[in-house]
């Protein structure tokens, strides 16, 4: 049966050529997007930052109300339809969006990494993403096989078609769907579907297509028993990240430990997050996450 592992992980990725986090410190995070800086909220920056004066294209600043709002402001005109980035083979558009993230979530990049790991050496792997958001996940998946790319918004859905193109990858095997995770799920579970790995990375809160209501605290333990059912003994990982709630990874690796526990494999959890650039640059961590994961078929 499934182990779970205790005590918690770090998994923490750092910059590259077109992304890095510059400073953070009083709230807020100093970040670079290729040839652009931006200033975003950060509670977690709880520290001073390490830089006097931060020199940045633009910065997001909240609104007053704790769920959430607010408004870019900009020191310099910044393109609206976004610029072209790149993760290793994959190319995506940055764009500063109306939430305060760019297109994507640069605090994935370790997570895309162990994914291609467990799946070393496979090209007919099936993976599902659900809440894909704008495909940077999906595309690096595409490399090992098969993809079912699953988000609530069309918009979302339509940027990862484009990033696909932009990266040359618009033939890969990869289904765009624009559905509600938990119904798609349940639907698949009732088709006898399986997959060799599953990444989801739902919001604390969003609504379907057509007007569906999700609430994390509801609706996340039978969403990742339905998922649960769609992996089996050979399948490879299943990966849950979590943003922006009152809840401890432990709780999350508990759940996965009670609906994993007849398959083999390892149960770990932790925190994700990013380090500064620089020598002594410092983690500012961005979500807590679990992972169930199969050694049994020769992966760690």
């Amino acid at each position: 049966m499934a182990t779970l592992a205790e005590q918690p992980l770090i998994l923490a990725g750092k910059g590259w050529s077109d992304y890095g986090l510059v400073d953070s410190g009083h709230g807020r995070k100093l970040e670079r997007y290729g040839p652009r800086r931006f200033i975003r909220p950060e509670p977690q920056a709880m520290w001073s930052p390490r830089m006097v004066d931060w020199q940045a294209d633009g910065e997001f600043v909240p609104g007053s109300d704790e769920e959430g709002g607010g408004r870019w402001q900009f020191e310099r005109a910044v393109p609206p339809e976004g610029w072209p980035l790149a993760w290793n083979d994959v190319r995506f558009t940055a764009q500063c969006t109306p939430f305060r993230h760019l297109g994507f979530f640069p605090d994935m990049a370790p997570v895309w990494s162990w994914m291609r790991g467990q799946l070393a050496g496979k090209t007919d792997a099936q993976t599902l993403n659900l809440f894909g958001y704008t495909g940077v996940g999906s595309l690096a998946l595409s490399a090992c096989g098969p993809v079912t790319h699953v988000d609530a918004s069309k918009k979302s859905v339509a940027q990862a078609r484009e990033n696909a193109a932009l990266s040359g990858m618009e033939d890969r095997p990869i289904r765009w769907l624009i559905d509600d995770a938990a119904k798609f799920t349940a639907r698949e579970v009732r088709r006898e579907k399986r997959y060799d790995g599953i990444i989801l990375d739902p919001p604390k809160f969003g609504r379907g297509p057509n007007g569906e209501t999700w609430r994390i605290e509801e609706h996340l333990a039978p969403l990742v028993a339905d998922c649960r059912r769609l992996l089996d003994a050979d399948s490879r990982f299943l990966f849950l990240t979590v943003y922006a709630v009152r809840m401890s990874s432990l709780a999350i690796a508990g759940l996965l430990a009670e609906l994993f526990g007849d398959l083999p494999g390892t149960i770990e959890h932790g925190d994700l997050a990013v380090r500064e650039d620089g020598e002594d640059g410092r983690l500012l961590p961005t979500a807590i996450f679990a992972r169930w994961s199969n050694p049994a078929n020769g992966h760690s």
